[in-house]
């Protein structure tokens, strides 16, 4: 679990195939210099798994389906990518909850400065927009955002100068591709109330059934 608070930007220094999937080599400026293997980190959103470590760099398996699903399919040398480590019990939660499951890849539709902010709009997949609320969280590329407009399948965040700084966003360009998480709390209510849904109509059958 993470909480789309970004620790540090990595870099990819190398980028090998393994079975059908990628290992990634990154390096990293991070507080912990050697990341123990086994743990999870957060890459540009992505979790995925320390399987190699040593001082400032790591190695971590990219499987075929989060090739698939997310952007880390461009991984190349010389990207930068967003890093989280996992959540530790008892750690303040300053973002929001963040499972590192990525749901999809949005794309940027717009960048623009509006005083002191700037103003990015992503175009999301359309398959994800009913998770998506005016005022709601999501993450982008592993970065805890709060969505300020909703209009078709754009959504729009206005995003301080030290985000833009600290995280890759600053770098990113229109057209480019980026990570998406929806919020964790909209899937669930969307799973309770599909579930009384289908309990109600059984209810129903059961009750009209029993009158004749």
């Amino acid at each position: 679990m993470f909480t789309g608070l970004v620790e540090g930007v990595g870099e990819v220094v190398d980028v090998a195939s393994k079975a059908g999937g990628l290992v990634l080599n990154i390096s990293h400026s991070l507080s912990e210099p050697v990341i123990p293997v086994g743990e999870s980190i957060a890459v540009n959103g992505a979790c995925l798994t320390v399987v190699e470590s040593g001082e400032g760099w790591f190695k971590a398996d990219v499987s075929p389906e989060t090739i698939k699903r997310t952007s880390l399919k461009n991984a190349r040398p010389g990207i930068k990518v967003n890093l989280e480590r996992a959540l530790a019990v008892g750690d303040r939660l300053h973002g929001h909850l963040v499972t590192g499951h990525i749901d999809g890849v949005g794309i940027i539709a717009d960048i623009k400065g509006e005083g002191e902010f700037i103003v990015y709009r992503f175009e999301l997949p359309l398959n994800l927009l009913r998770y998506v609320a005016v005022k709601g969280s999501v993450a982008i590329d592993g970065i805890s955002l709060t969505v300020a407009e909703l209009h078709e399948n754009i959504i729009s965040v206005a995003v301080i100068p030290h985000t833009a700084t600290v995280t890759t966003l600053g770098d990113k360009r229109v057209g480019d591709e980026v990570n998406v998480e929806v919020d964790l709390v909209a899937r669930y209510l969307e799973s309770l109330l599909q579930n009384y849904t289908v309990q109600k109509k059984e209810d129903s059958s059961t009750l009209i059934a029993a009158l004749w």
